[in-house]
């Protein structure tokens, strides 16, 4: 091995061993407080699309199931209250209501559960936000979107001209409903059509019963708009203004707690987290476009020698 490979192997594990070692650091920092039975909060982060586990890279999502996260908030005796960190456009209706169902479970248990909306808590995210007690939401959070949709594309017409025919053997008339290759008949789009009218309700509901607003109003306002914070409060979705720090603040005056709370979050980060770092300390990009940085400097000062 050269002389400059070598050096830029050297280099490169001890990048690799500043990044670990900062981000171990900073997590024994946020977790190795000793959590007291009588100041304690819970966070539970809910980010990304609803039901998806890896983002846009494939890499597996740094806040794990949020199930999960409710769970273990569920069993633990040390914490009295808990702040729902909320930054989703929506995703999977059936995920949603299981988040919505779960957080009713934690309330229960007599813990206080507070909502901390972020850039977006809309559609899913929104009916999620709908099982805590007191929801809190930026001025310029994006949230509402409540409704249900579901779309596909069509390439009858593309296949056509390329002299395409897909061959379909099934075993009822309904299987290959939605095929991408042709149109939906009348059937199968009031079987569709039945199925979203049948979410929607649900989701109504929810917003009614976690709302505590009748259904003829939620209605008006759901019709698929979206608000941002300030229009939600107004709207009567969402009960106050501020940031996650304040709604730390509610919560620790439900739970009645005195002094400064000590948070306890429930995440659970992947390799791939521990190993670049969440969006709490800078993104995957930022990470590797500071290593690729470094190393470039490096190269350029050995190459000018």
């Amino acid at each position: 091995m050269s002389k400059k490979a070598l050096i830029g192997l050297i280099v490169i594990v001890l990048i690799i061993s500043t990044v670990i070692a900062s981000i171990f650091l900073t997590m024994s920092q946020e977790n190795n407080s000793v959590p007291s039975a009588s100041n304690t909060i819970g966070v539970i982060t809910i980010e990304g699309v609803i039901g998806e586990t890896t983002n846009i890279l494939g890499i597996p999502q740094v806040t794990g199931d949020p199930v999960e996260q409710i769970r273990k908030a569920q069993e633990d005796n040390s914490v009295k209250a808990v702040v729902v960190k909320i930054n989703s456009p929506g995703g999977s209706a059936a995920k949603s209501v299981e988040i919505y169902t779960e957080l009713k479970r934690l309330k229960e248990t007599g813990k206080k559960v507070i909502i901390s909306m972020g850039d977006a808590a809309a559609s899913g995210g929104y009916m999620a936000a709908c099982g805590g007690d007191i929801i809190v939401a930026n001025p310029a959070t994006i949230t509402g979107s409540i409704g249900v949709i579901m779309q596909y594309t069509n390439y009858e017409g593309l296949y056509d001209k390329l002299g395409l025919k897909e061959i379909t053997i099934k075993s009822g008339p309904y299987k290959d409903m939605g095929s991408p290759t042709r149109d939906l008949t009348p059937e199968e789009k009031k079987i569709l059509q039945g199925i979203i009218d049948d979410t929607y309700e649900q989701f109504v509901e929810i917003v009614s019963e976690g709302r505590k607003m009748p259904v003829e109003k939620v209605k008006e306002l759901a019709d698929g708009r979206i608000f941002t914070g300030r229009q939600a409060v107004k709207a009567g979705l969402v009960d106050k203004l501020g940031d996650f720090y304040y709604a730390v603040d509610i919560a620790a005056k439900e739970a009645g707690i005195k002094g400064k709370p000590v948070l306890k979050y429930y995440t659970a980060p992947s390799p791939w987290s521990i190993l670049f770092g969440s969006t709490a300390h800078s993104t995957l990009q930022e990470r590797g476009l500071e290593i690729l940085r470094v190393l470039f400097i490096n190269k350029w000062l050995l190459n000018s020698k």
